[in-house]
């Protein structure tokens, strides 16, 4: 037997009831040495993920979906089995910046909610989201070709995104900072269209921001202005 066992028998009610301690045996024990050894593998594995999934944001970023692997590899400084070893297949290693880039965008989210400045924390999160929305897209476009789609994870980080997207348009709204005729599904069609037109000039980064600063003033209120569905109303 593998491990010597010893009982303490209790008398409750005049019932027997054993518990039963189980000791293991000296060959079963593990010695400090070997604990070391294991320990620094799991460290380094996951230092070489974090590593892998930096580089891979880095280069889809700079270069678009369509780098290969062997780039991440090297602009992590890992070989190419480490890469497939933590991500095996490139569809798996686009999920992944997918989810660590929305995961990264909503705790800068939260933090705006705090920001007691409801005009600025409601057009800074626009700028990011428009950056976000960007490198999303074409991770999200690639996915698609492939057949591939978001883990489930991504549907309550959605889910928070659009709520601190309404509390701080609602904020913005009430302190006259953003015209109240529109919410967030206006806001986030225009970010949609926005990244999507991005496409067409070669993920021009310069031409987004422009974009989006055109966007910014469309949602601020303006004195003359008159809604489109207000001129869609009967006389």
């Amino acid at each position: 037997m593998d491990y010597a066992e010893r009982s303490l028998r209790l008398s409750i009610g005049g019932e027997g009831l054993t518990l039963s301690q189980s000791v293991p045996d000296s060959s079963q024990v593990s010695r400090p040495g070997e604990v070391a050894a294991t320990r620094p593998q799991r460290v380094d594995a996951r230092r070489n993920r974090a590593r892998v999934l930096e580089a891979a944001e880095e280069v889809f970023a700079a270069r678009g979906v369509l780098a290969s692997t062997d780039e991440v590899a090297r602009a992590a400084g890992v070989g190419i089995g480490t890469v497939f070893r933590h991500f095996p297949t490139k569809d798996a290693l686009l999920e992944a910046v997918v989810v660590s880039r929305l995961r990264r965008f909503v705790d800068e989210a939260r933090v705006l909610e705090a920001d007691e400045d409801a005009g600025r924390a409601f057009f800074t999160l626009v700028v990011r989201a428009a950056d976000q929305s960007a490198a999303k897209n074409a991770a999200l476009a690639a996915l698609a070709d492939s057949g591939s789609g978001l883990a489930a994870e991504t549907q309550p980080i959605m889910a928070e995104m659009r709520r601190i997207f309404a509390t701080l348009l609602t904020r913005a709204q009430a302190v006259g900072a953003v015209r109240d005729d529109i919410g967030v599904d206006e806001v986030s069609a225009l970010l949609f269209g926005a990244a999507r037109a991005t496409e067409f000039t070669g993920w021009d980064r310069g031409v987004l921001r422009r974009m989006v600063d055109v966007i910014c003033d469309g949602l601020r209120p303006q004195p003359s202005h008159v809604s489109a569905a207000a001129n869609d109303e009967e006389p």
